[in-house]
């Protein structure tokens, strides 16, 4: 009696679960569960991606990849934040300081953004993952499914006779107790098991619903701090485009020494000597180095370690505040990414990587790592777009790889002021070729007296990497 009350309890608390689990497990089932979370729009502005009906490869994410990566696409800004932004311009146009504080500010918390949208789109996808192996590992368990289903209709339609009907009941009952008896606590770990699996797909459901949420709010203000940036960098670039046609001949005279330059060195030593606004921004860092070690002569040790705690703080100076050989430790990324090359690993080409590759989002915007004056602008060889800022003491900063650049040769820049965008895929360098890097890759070089050193010791701490302003 015990053990088939026990059963036909067990059996009444289980089969629902079970036959929800037959559905979920079937093909049919799993296709209609990763469509029903594949289907959802990351925002309203999103266009309805393919409907469910349609059959996934369960082992493939590319299509919810280009679902991120295209999502920027989509979403767009309001005219009434639009009208506030070019206001906010308008304000700042004729101070430069503010202007340079807020182009700092916008690209870092661009910067932020785009870690932030990394991180929740990671964990979109690992949630994806989970729910794939969750459905699979159930569609492999139908024989089992089945099996509990089975036993649990035979006892439906055939439940243990009544013990006092008759005589010989009583041994046909107790043989049922004792089948049972065995057969029940392998059973109930089984649908236990099912049953936790279900929950915890109903789960990562929930899980996947709610990043891909915070996803389209990420991606949504960071369209909006591009398009703030924007503007600033189009009223900075019309603020110093005064002689424009000397400009232009600038940036030709470049482009034509680019072109007969063999390496970085003989680059950069033709555009200081033979382009007037590279050869003015190599006499300032002359004369800001003369003047730094003048006054690091003359300061006391208390005003010193007080410049060197906070060497970007004056978002008006014109010349850097420490030299470069000072700011080990604390100069940022010049862009949110991950190290896939490092300085001195090998080359592919019998050689060793000269800088470190940064693998960054689509768009993504490029700070300048430091103070500098910008000696070289525009295309150069295998390196694509090529930025190089003279940092003072024979140190030059190089960036390659980016779609677009948008300072110019003589302009001095401030640590974290943005430089340069990337594009929307891997640019064909030859640091991209090299990894078969499929999204944008930023190289970064910095040089000494001619020749490549290690970046590393230069990089601050990520805790401490926003630079101040």
């Amino acid at each position: 009696m015990r053990f088939h009350a026990r059963g036909m309890a067990y059996r009444a608390d289980g089969v629902a679960a079970v036959l929800m689990l037959v559905h979920m497990a079937s093909p049919a089932g799993a296709e209609h569960l990763r469509g029903s979370v594949a289907a959802t729009p990351l925002a309203p502005q999103t266009a309805a991606v393919a409907d469910t009906d349609k059959q996934e490869e369960p082992s493939e994410l590319s299509g919810r990849r280009m679902e991120l990566r295209g999502v920027e696409d989509n979403l767009g800004v309001s005219a009434e934040q639009r009208r506030k932004i070019e206001t906010e311009i308008q304000s700042l146009r004729a101070d430069r300081a503010r202007l340079a504080e807020a182009l700092i500010d916008a690209a870092g918390k661009i910067e932020e953004l785009e870690k932030r949208a990394d991180e929740v789109a990671g964990r979109l996808e690992s949630s994806q993952r989970k729910e794939e192996a969750l459905v699979k590992s159930l569609a492999g368990r139908r024989e089992l499914i089945g099996e509990v289903l089975l036993v649990l209709q035979r006892m439906d339609r055939r439940p243990p006779p009544a013990l006092l009907a008759r005589p010989e009941d009583i041994l046909e009952g107790i043989r049922a107790a004792m089948l049972l008896g065995s057969v029940l606590p392998q059973m109930r770990g089984e649908i236990d098991t099912l049953k936790t699996d279900l929950g915890e797909l109903v789960a990562l459901r929930a899980r996947v619903e709610t990043e891909k949420a915070s996803l389209a709010v990420e991606v949504a203000a960071l369209k909006e701090q591009r398009v703030r940036l924007a503007a600033l960098v189009e009223a900075r670039q019309k603020a110093l485009m005064l002689a424009q046609s000397a400009l232009d001949f600038e940036a030709e005279r470049a482009k034509s020494l680019a072109a007969k330059a063999t390496s970085l060195k003989e680059l950069i030593a033709r555009m200081e000597g033979e382009v007037d606004a590279a050869r003015r921004a190599a006499e300032a860092v002359r004369q800001a180095d003369a003047a730094r070690e003048a006054a690091e002569a003359a300061a006391s040790r208390e005003s010193r370690a007080k410049a060197l705690a906070a060497p970007f703080k004056d978002v008006a100076r014109l010349a850097p505040a420490v030299g470069f050989a000072d700011l080990k430790g604390r100069l940022p990324l010049p862009a949110a990414g991950a190290v896939v090359k490092r300085f001195g690993a090998a080359d592919g080409a019998g050689g060793t990587e000269k800088g470190v590759s940064l693998a960054v989002r689509d768009q993504a915007v490029v700070a300048s790592p430091c103070d500098g004056w910008v000696i070289f602008a525009g295309p150069y060889r295998s390196y694509g777009q090529l930025l190089i800022i003279s940092a003072g003491g024979g140190y030059y900063v190089t960036l390659a790889g980016m779609d677009k650049i948008s300072v110019t040769v003589g302009q001095f820049v401030l640590a974290g002021e943005p430089v340069a965008n990337m594009g929307g895929g891997a640019v064909r360098t030859a640091a991209a070729i090299a990894i078969g890097a499929k999204q944008p890759i930023l190289y970064v070089e910095f040089r000494k007296d001619g020749a490549s050193i290690d970046p590393g010791p230069w990089w601050a701490k990520p805790e401490i990497q926003k630079v101040g302003g």
